[in-house]
């Protein structure tokens, strides 16, 4: 797989509340279509197509694909929770890298209803089934909601190893509002200070308050990757490439190790991460922006760590000094991430890719890191999966 592969077109629109949404073919034909403009091609250029939901039905891919034409290619459905959409990245890589196709269509979309995650098939094994039991061993909780249950707990863990306090999760939430206030496509924009956050309504006491968890929303969000051949043939843009990639799942630590961090994916996150480095030969100290999965503040603060951002135990040091932002080592999550876009979840893989190419291309107006040449994408499912993603501009 030695083919390189460049990012020609991405597409994505704005996130919505549930109830305030086009049906799901609208968005994603919409996300698509301006992928495919963005590129300067026309569907009939899609050799295949990669297309990543969780809340649907089996072919709900091609019912959206044929909003935007019925060539006959393969259609592919992916479903691999909220990793959905970078994993259909991934599979598009593959393909363009492998030299299976030159042009590959990597699209993800989400109608949701609103409230808490759930379980739709509830007459048979959850595929969280040995998640749920360790939780109910470590934290209990069990009147909560299963991400926040999670995830809360993986903050709770990182407090008593390292004595973090809860004021750190909440200047994330903080953070994440200042960058959201200057992009246009997310959904809370409205800026809020660390005592905001603090204040809300405490989901669970002394450990999450409701700002720290992101919105259920609805929308879509499409990347074109193409061969650099393809690129020069039809005279595509080349002005970002993807450097390395990787994707994991659970291994026996996941649960051996008894801890709520790596129940919700630290050990995956630090795997792919550095794969990716090695891969691509550089460190975390060399990226310039990162997009990373903040579905609460606190897998941003843990995942800090799990992608080497920083050291262990330093995360709260290393958001006190606004190392995460701009003007510090890395600017994190400059769109305002999950905690402010929103997290539909076949979408939110693809919505960090058309970030990532804008910073990387200069063309990401009022939230541009300056001079970002290296990119890090991180996409993270429970049950699970994660897609660590680098990109380099060209």
């Amino acid at each position: 797989m030695n083919e390189r592969v460049f990012i020609a077109g991405v597409g994505m629109i704005p996130f919505v509340k549930p109830g305030a949404n086009k049906p799901y073919p609208e968005m994603a034909a919409e996300a698509g279509r301006l992928a495919l403009a963005d590129a300067g091609i026309g569907y009939e250029a899609v050799q295949q197509a990669y297309v990543g939901y969780v809340y649907g039905d089996s072919t709900s891919g091609q019912r959206a694909m044929y909003e935007l034409g019925m060539t006959g290619i393969p259609v592919v459905n992916v479903n691999n929770n909220c990793s959905t959409g970078s994993t259909a990245l991934f599979l598009a890589r593959q393909a363009v890298a492998g030299g299976a196709v030159d042009c590959a269509l990597a699209l993800g979309f989400e109608q949701m209803n609103p409230g808490a995650l759930g379980t739709v098939f509830n007459d048979r094994p959850s595929p969280f089934e040995h998640f749920d039991h360790q939780a109910a061993e470590l934290v209990g909780m069990a009147d909560l909601p299963l991400a926040l249950r999670y995830f809360g707990g993986a903050g709770l863990s990182h407090m008593q190893k390292y004595g973090t306090p809860l004021e750190s999760f909440a200047a994330v939430r903080a953070k994440a509002s200042r960058h959201a206030a200057r992009n246009p496509l997310a959904l809370l924009r409205r800026e809020l200070s660390t005592e905001d956050v603090m204040n809300a309504p405490m989901l669970w006491p002394g450990v999450l308050t409701r700002l720290m968890a992101c919105p259920p929303t609805c929308g879509a969000a499409a990347a074109i990757l193409v061969s650099e051949a393809f690129a020069k043939r039809h005279g595509l843009r080349t002005d970002v490439f993807i450097l390395a990639q990787s994707m994991t799942t659970d291994t026996p630590h996941t649960f051996e190790s008894r801890d709520m961090m790596s129940l919700v994916g630290y050990g995956l996150s630090q795997t792919a991460a550095r794969r990716v480095y090695e891969d691509a030969g550089v460190g975390p100290e060399d990226l310039d922006v990162v997009e990373l999965h903040d579905c609460f503040a606190q897998n941003e603060l843990i995942s800090y760590e799990a992608l080497g951002l920083c050291a262990e135990g330093e995360a709260a040091a290393f958001i006190a000094d606004g190392q995460n932002t701009y003007g510090g080592q890395v600017v994190t999550n400059p769109s305002g991430g999950l905690l402010s876009k929103g997290h539909p979840l076949g979408a939110t893989g693809l919505a960090q890719c058309y970030e990532l190419t804008h910073q990387l291309r200069g063309t990401a107006e009022a939230r541009q890191v300056d001079g970002a040449r290296l990119a890090l994408q991180h996409n993270l499912g429970l049950g699970g999966a994660c897609v660590v993603t680098l990109y380099q501009a060209y």
